[in-house]
């Protein structure tokens, strides 16, 4: 059954991933607590996938872990002029824009989500957010990033461009199961596998902050009873605390 299939083929990849990134997961916790000491904030910035929602705001998770998302909509389409490749590039501008709005700051560690890591965004992103002094840290796959051309000018991909890289071990092309009848594979492995590293690191920094006498603000349910009020209320010891 292709239901048996996928729990197998997730296992396997959870497997692989504690095999193989166990030690850079500890490494980033080390980082991000460091941070947090310092009074730094975890940046959560994801292309489209689920890591900004599965992060942030959850039950057992940190209050310090912020989503980051920007963008700029332009509707101005026109049959008789089209766009140009002589049209002026200015995902640099964007990208510097938003670093400038947002609360990002120098010492601050900043998570760039993206399977491929080929796009111009997160590349340009990693690189800016790195030179004003922020630990960038890409969730991207090893197995098919490299073999994928990048669209930043630079011809630099997100693992080659981020301070610290760990690989979600997603295979080419993301998706993990043959089907017999289907031209395509299905059940992509690298939502689940970069959530399950994210907690994984989200523990070491738990663990590493316990360890130097920082108890950090973590969230109850909101569903539970009272939940509303003791949410805000960690929220106001964040805010005070500030981890």
């Amino acid at each position: 059954m292709l239901i048996s299939s996928y729990f197998d083929a997730i296992s396997e990849k959870i497997a692989e991933i504690r095999a193989g990134e166990s030690d850079n997961i500890a490494h980033v916790a080390e980082v991000c607590a460091h941070s947090i000491e310092a009074g730094g904030v975890i940046h959560m910035h994801d292309t489209g996938h689920m890591l900004n929602s599965e992060m942030v705001g959850r039950a057992g998770g940190l209050v310090v872990i912020t989503p980051f998302t920007f963008g700029l909509n332009v509707s101005n389409a026109n049959s008789f002029r089209e766009k140009t490749a002589s049209q002026p590039n200015v995902t640099p501008e964007i990208v510097a824009l938003a670093l400038k709005k947002s609360n990002i700051r120098p010492g601050d560690v900043l998570f760039i989500g993206s399977v491929s890591g080929k796009s111009e965004q997160v590349v340009e992103l990693a690189l800016q957010a790195k030179a004003m002094g922020v630990t960038t840290v890409a969730i991207t796959a090893m197995a098919y990033s490299p073999k994928l051309e990048s669209q930043h000018p630079s011809g630099k991909r997100l693992y080659e461009a981020a301070d610290i890289v760990l690989d979600n071990h997603a295979p080419y092309g993301d998706a993990m199961l043959a089907v017999k009848g289907l031209d395509v594979d299905i059940c992509p492995a690298s939502g689940i596998a970069a959530a399950c590293i994210l907690w994984a690191v989200c523990a070491g920094i738990v663990e590493n902050l316990i360890a130097n006498g920082i108890v950090p603000t973590v969230f109850r349910s909101v569903n539970a009873p009272g939940g509303p009020e003791d949410v805000k209320a960690r929220h106001e010891r964040y805010r005070e605390k500030g981890y």
